[in-house]
């Protein structure tokens, strides 16, 4: 059991970085299981990859709750907070078309969950990043409450983009964000919001889907569970933090980079793995 719970750990540190940066937590999840594999149920290992996302989003709302809470108390009562209510509009509207194409997101891991495609989503949106990065398009909304219900929509477009293994959330949204002419930081945040209900809904389907198995979890499966959500927790407060930081000080041309040389070493396992 000590070594499942290490694995869990590793786990949620992988998760927990490449959730939030646009680096593709699938491409460094598909290299770390050719590591690190659990002794246990392929049914629950489907499920884990997914509900391990859970502490992520506890990060989010720990550390953005004065932004998304949309009530507070001023001279003793309970006030209303329109901004924080316009903000939770625009974030539903964004998770519409992820919405209408959730039902092909099993078809999708199954069919595309593999070397080439990861590879080439990540290359594909590295290359994507450089070439936005470097037009140097100027910046039209770097406030959330500029952003409009239709910049918002078609952000959410491109998050539909995730459903391809490789893609990347964060990346596609921010992708998308910058052609729209938001700031770096508005769009990272934005971003951040938007995994709120994409990423509950997918877990609660996954946590659905795995009950209607008839498959029950062991003792050490559920501590795997807990150990991942935790760790992801508290590498996400780290990642999102640094991801802000940084995007204060320079633009997402090193992601791009870094997202190319994982996908070529993604493909060079897959020709070794295919060799040996």
């Amino acid at each position: 059991m000590v070594l499942e719970i290490l694995k869990a750990i590793l786990m949620g540190i992988v998760e927990g970085i490449t959730e939030w940066l646009p680096i593709s937590s699938t491409g460094h999840m598909i290299l770390l299981e050719q590591l690190v594999q659990f002794d246990a149920s392929e049914e629950f290992i489907s499920m884990f990859r997914v509900v391990i996302q859970l502490g992520a989003i506890l990060a989010v709302v720990v550390l953005f709750w004065d932004k998304l809470w949309p009530f507070g108390v001023r001279h003793g009562r309970l006030t209303s907070k329109p901004a924080v209510w316009s903000l939770w509009i625009k974030v539903v509207v964004a998770t519409l078309p992820v919405l209408i194409i959730s039902p092909l997101d099993d078809w999708m891991e199954e069919k595309f969950y593999n070397y080439i495609t990861v590879a080439a989503m990540l290359i594909l949106y590295g290359v994507l990043f450089i070439l936005v990065e470097a037009r140097g398009a100027s910046t039209r909304v770097s406030r959330l409450e500029q952003i409009t219900l239709r910049e918002a929509f078609i952000i959410g477009l491109w998050q539909t983009l995730a459903i391809i293994p490789g893609t990347s959330r964060s990346g596609a949204t921010i992708v998308g964000g910058l052609l729209l002419g938001l700031s770096r930081a508005c769009v990272a945040e934005f971003t951040f919001y938007l995994a709120i209900p994409v990423m509950a809904g997918a877990s609660a389907l996954k946590v659905a889907k795995f009950a209607l198995s008839g498959v029950g979890m062991t003792g050490t499966e559920i501590a795997i569970l807990a150990v991942g959500c935790l760790v992801a927790f508290g590498v996400s407060m780290a990642a999102i933090r640094f991801l802000m930081g940084y995007v204060k000080r320079h633009d997402f041309r090193f992601f791009g980079i870094y997202r190319i040389v994982l996908g070529l070493v993604v493909l060079g396992v897959a020709a070794a793995t295919a060799l040996g």
